[in-house]
C-alpha cells in the first residue's frame, strides 16, 4: 500500500511540473528591463507619482498630505517596513527591493508592481521572439489582469484612505498599452494622487 501512495505522489508531482512551478515565487527584473521592449509606456509612466512613490517617503516631501495624514512630515519613511510594501517594487520577494543601496532600480510602484514580477515571463517573451500566448507568460507570473494589484494598498490600511477618493479597481481605466488607455501612465492623469 505504501508503494501505491509513494509512486501516486511521485507520479502527480513528475507528470505535473506546471503544479510545481505555480507555487514557486516568481522573480523581479526591473522596469529597466520593462522599458527595452516598451519604451513610450515607460517614459509616460516615469514622470507619475506611482514612479515616483519612494520620494514621498523622504521628509519634507508632501508636507501638507502628511500633516492630513497624520504622520510627521519631517520623518524618513524611506527604511520603514509598514511603507516600504507600497512604495517599492517587489518589497522582501525575490529580486525585488531591498534597500536604497541594494537595489535603487526597485524604488517606486514600477511596472512589475502591476504586472507581476518579470524575470520568467521576460524570458518567455524573448524565446519566442515575440510570438508566446497569453497562457505561457501567465504561467511564467504576468499578471493580465491588474484589478487587484491596487487594493493591496489603496485600501483601508493606507494612511491617505480617509481623505482620498473611493477607489474602484471595476471603475478604474486600466491602461491597453495603445494611444487611447495610456492615460493611467501619464503625469496629467495621476496629477492630483498621491
Amino acid at each position: 500500500m505504501k508503494k501505491i501512495l509513494l509512486c501516486t505522489v511521485l507520479a502527480l508531482l513528475v507528470g505535473s511540473p506546471a503544479l510545481a512551478e505555480d507555487t514557486k515565487d516568481f522573480e523581479y527584473a526591473g522596469t529597466k528591463t520593462c522599458k527595452k521592449c516598451h519604451r513610450k509606456v515607460w517614459k509616460t509612466w516615469k514622470e507619475t507619482l506611482m514612479a515616483e512613490s519612494f520620494t514621498i517617503l523622504k521628509p519634507g516631501e508632501r508636507i501638507e498630505i502628511k500633516i492630513k495624514a497624520g504622520l510627521d512630515p519631517n520623518k524618513d519613511y524611506t527604511k520603514d517596513a509598514s511603507c516600504l510594501p507600497c512604495h517599492t517594487t517587489g518589497y522582501g520577494k525575490p529580486g525585488g527591493f531591498v534597500s536604497m543601496e541594494k537595489t535603487p532600480g526597485m524604488v517606486g510602484v514600477g511596472c512589475e508592481f502591476c504586472h507581476g514580477p518579470g524575470k520568467q515571463y521576460n524570458k518567455v517573451m524573448a524565446k519566442h521572439s515575440r510570438t508566446y500566448t497569453e497562457e505561457e507568460v501567465a504561467h511564467a507570473g504576468l499578471i493580465l489582469d491588474p484589478l487587484t494589484t491596487c487594493l493591496e494598498c489603496h485600501n483601508e490600511n493606507s494612511p491617505t484612505k480617509k481623505f482620498q477618493d473611493a477607489f474602484d479597481p471595476q471603475e478604474h481605466d486600466w491602461p491597453g498599452h495603445d494611444e487611447i488607455k495610456l492615460k493611467y501612465h501619464t503625469p496629467e492623469y495621476q496629477a492630483n494622487k498621491l
